[in-house]
């Protein structure tokens, strides 16, 4: 018989939030829509582990959805952290904090000669599309379907059906101009891009995208096409934005731009480069970079960019991903795949799957899905994984794993899912 933990102070808190919050929750995605169970309320984490408030322990592999690539409370970023607290947290002025993870990744990452610091993913983009119009004196945007780039405005478009169809907002509350300006493609349609390109062949400021598309599941595109995609940009005198707010420092420490050794003219990061605080960066060319104010005439400002906690505890998680660090991590992700897929290719016919599942990989980020289907684009999805998930979801909490509360959502693996996690997990996954 298969036990369910009780979550009732998680259930009641839940009752109280929607009465304060809309929806409950202060990011959609923490509402548990589409689920069998209502949120669970943290109480706590340390390593791979959440407890919640009813004292239930789950190994989490949301990782606060990407940044926490050493797990919760390092020791190293926690003790960095409270130096910094004794300090003070917030100045509103220059301090030295930034300077010092900016050299860092510079020293480190070869096309980015400048960097500007603020407090989001979402920040970061609306900033990098902001100044490749300022830069190009250009207006249209180019982003692909099943990539997600934050929620600012120009960013929340869906695609028309044609190249020179006006796309729709995906949003309330999206102005109609902004949408004209936005057009939107299918990832790896190499001829709609070229298509596209030759229509507006003097209006496109800039081309976005994931390299590693990991916000609407893992669509892991060819290398090909991100290749012409770079050719493409150069012909036409647009720039290429990289978002590797999910990717940068996860796949590698220069992201997919050092995997697939294409380089980008912006790129944006988050997550990881805060170490698990809010922070978001562009980078890219001096020449382009000093087109921000207070050099240049593109305007952005923010009154905590570059906190400095944020900064201390970035700069503190990025001394650790060398190597070997990366080599280990990612090792660990391929047991952990292996282990849930033994789990699904063996699973009790009581769980009321009625797919097959398999867990699908690119080094730290997976993604689950059915069996035996390539997934690239979000033409790809099959139209009842949302319904699958949540009966996988139920299983899974109740035996103490947790995973991002979406059918879309990657999952996560982090330093600190060591060889004892691992063991643990495989017990979990091979309990009725």
């Amino acid at each position: 018989m298969k036990m369910k933990k009780e979550r009732n102070l998680s259930s009641e808190l839940f009752i109280e939030s929607k009465k304060l919050v809309p929806g409950g929750v202060h990011s959609p995605v923490r509402g548990f829509k589409g689920l069998n169970t209502t949120p669970i309320f943290i109480n706590k984490a340390a390593g791979a582990y959440l407890y919640d408030v009813d004292n239930n322990k789950y190994i989490d592999f949301c990782m606060s959805f990407g940044p926490l690539i050493l797990g919760h409370k390092d020791s190293d970023v926690e003790q960095e952290l409270h130096i910094a607290l004794e300090r003070g947290w917030t100045y509103g002025t220059a301090e030295e904090y930034s300077l010092k993870l900016a050299k860092y990744i510079i020293d480190k990452i070869p096309f980015i000669e400048q960097i500007r610091f603020m407090n989001s993913g979402t920040e970061a983009v609306m900033t990098a599309i902001r100044l490749a119009r300022g830069y190009t004196k250009k207006n249209k945007i180019i982003k692909f379907s099943g990539c997600y780039h934050g929620h600012t405005d120009s960013m929340l478009i869906k695609a028309g059906s044609g190249v020179t169809q006006i796309a729709d907002a995906s949003s309330k509350g999206v102005p109609s101009g902004v949408v004209q300006d936005t057009l939107v493609l299918e990832l790896g349609d190499l001829d709609q891009l070229q298509k596209t390109f030759a229509h507006y062949k003097d209006d496109i400021a800039a081309v976005i995208i994931e390299p590693l598309p990991a916000n609407n599941g893992l669509l892991i595109q060819d290398n090909n096409f991100l290749k012409k995609l770079r050719e493409l940009t150069k012909t036409y005198d647009a720039l290429l934005i990289f978002d590797e707010v999910i990717s940068g420092f996860r796949v590698a420490f220069g992201g997919m731009s050092e995997l697939l050794k294409i380089t980008p003219d912006l790129v944006t990061y988050g997550k990881i480069i805060g170490g698990g605080l809010p922070v978001g960066a562009v980078a890219g060319s001096k020449k382009i970079m000093q087109m921000l104010a207070p050099v240049g005439d593109v305007y952005q400002a923010g009154t905590l960019s570059a906190n400095p906690l944020a900064m201390i505890a970035g700069l503190a998680t990025l001394k650790k991903l060398n190597d070997n660090f990366y080599e280990n991590l990612n090792a660990n992700s391929t047991e952990i795949k292996n282990i849930f897929n033994n789990f699904f290719n063996n699973c009790d016919c009581d769980y009321n799957l009625d797919e097959t599942l398999e867990m699908i990989n690119f080094k730290s980020l997976f993604w689950i899905i059915p069996k035996g289907i390539k997934i690239t684009s979000i033409k790809d999805i099959p139209s009842n994984i949302s319904r699958v998930f949540s009966n996988l979801f139920d299983i899974l909490i109740d035996k103490g794993i947790y995973l991002a509360p979406n059918a879309y959502e990657v999952g996560f693996v982090s330093i600190a899912h060591d060889k004892d996690v691992i063991t643990t997990l495989n017990n979990l996954l091979r309990r009725n």
